[in-house]
């Protein structure tokens, strides 16, 4: 059992990442992910490893691919305007088949925004915020817990799958504090065959690169990555079911508004609502499966989200016209209330005892009054 202290989300996210073995941390300020670099600025020199404040996103996330290219486990953070200068960058780091870990600890928007908490990064961070074919691992903690547990495996399953991993929080993640379990420190990162480093013992060597102009190359290249994403698919959903057997009416929320959800879970029961939560905890790969399954038996969802509404849209694919889908959400850095989402329900369920016929697959929205 590793150490217990009470963290704030970013802080928690730096140690994990520390104790998972990170080499290399770049990154460059913004709100309201700040104490997370100010922990690696005062952590990783003392223990003699690389922190370098870059002069701008763009830089930071360059230097994230040449030390990823040396074999190095690399890690960069920022919040929503932030990891969109990221982009290009991230990009490059999937052509090459780069591992690293990236931090989101989001913020309203568009535009430069506020910096309240929000998940509008949604479309940007599971759709590819970057050009090309491509994918990201996305992971949504909903805890401080979470979040530092979510950081540790993020490392592993980058170094897996040479894929960048991305961990998407909100400004509430980022700067609440919570009591945290930490993990014991990790031994050495297993040595990397593919990275640079010069061509020792009379090997060939090694060349990490995005480009190739050579006729079909890249399409050949896009193929193996397709593998790789189903490979990903297959192996790596992660989800918490809450009460859905008997559930009449199934809340699918992630991160923080999953929190405020548990809480209308408890109380619609308490009031003999059968109420069920999905919670993802991968974003990409989305478990559409498992709310596929739901759907077969629940016909009525209510998604809720922290934007006009993105997580919504894979809601659909997954019930695929056999469930209605509901929509509740709050942008720009608005937090839904659990009163709300009490009467959204309480709707919704009394339409469906009057025998209220409602359009399958169409979303349906519900604004605050």
């Amino acid at each position: 059992m590793g150490e217990r202290v009470l963290m704030k989300g970013n802080e928690a996210i730096a140690e994990a990442a520390i104790r998972a073995g990170v080499q290399s941390y770049f990154g460059y300020p913004i709100t309201p992910q700040n104490e997370l670099i100010a922990y690696m600025a005062l952590h990783m020199p003392r223990k003699g490893r690389t922190f370098i404040q870059a002069e701008s996103e763009v830089a930071a996330i360059n230097m994230v691919y040449g030390a990823a290219a040396a074999g190095m486990r690399s890690m960069t953070s920022s919040s929503s305007p932030g990891i969109s200068l990221k982009q290009e960058g991230i990009s490059y780091l999937v052509g090459a088949q780069l591992p690293a870990v990236i931090v989101n600890i989001m913020r309203g928007g568009p535009g430069l925004g506020n910096i309240a908490p929000s998940q509008a990064d949604y479309f940007q961070s599971c759709k590819g915020g970057g050009h090309g074919d491509y994918h990201l691992v996305v992971y949504a903690p909903s805890t401080v817990q979470e979040a530092a547990d979510l950081t540790a495996k993020s490392f592993d399953v980058a170094d897996r799958y040479r894929n960048p991993v991305l961990i998407l929080g909100d400004a509430i993640i980022g700067q609440m504090m919570e009591p945290v379990t930490l993990s014991e420190i990790q031994p050495d990162p297993p040595p990397k065959p593919w990275a640079v480093g010069g061509a020792r013992n009379g090997r060939k060597p090694n060349l990490i690169n995005s480009l190739s102009l050579e006729e079909g190359v890249i399409e050949e290249w896009n193929w193996l990555f397709k593998a790789k994403y189903e490979a990903i698919k297959q192996n790596e959903p992660m989800l918490e079911m809450l009460r859905c057997e008997d559930a009449d009416l199934i809340l699918i929320a992630y991160g923080t508004t999953s929190r405020i959800c548990k809480e209308v879970l408890r109380q619609a029961r308490a009031k003999g609502l059968k109420i069920g939560l999905i919670r993802p905890i991968t974003l990409w790969p989305f478990p559409y499966q498992a709310i596929a399954r739901a759907a077969r038996k629940t016909r009525e969802f209510l998604v809720v989200e922290m934007s006009l509404g993105q997580m919504v849209e894979d809601v659909q694919l997954a019930v695929l016209g056999d469930a209605a889908v509901h929509f509740h959400g709050r942008p720009g850095g608005g937090i839904p209330r659990e009163q709300d989402i009490m009467e959204i329900i309480a709707h919704v369920l009394a339409n469906k005892r009057a025998g209220a016929i409602t359009t399958r697959g169409t979303v349906i929205d519900w604004k605050a009054s």
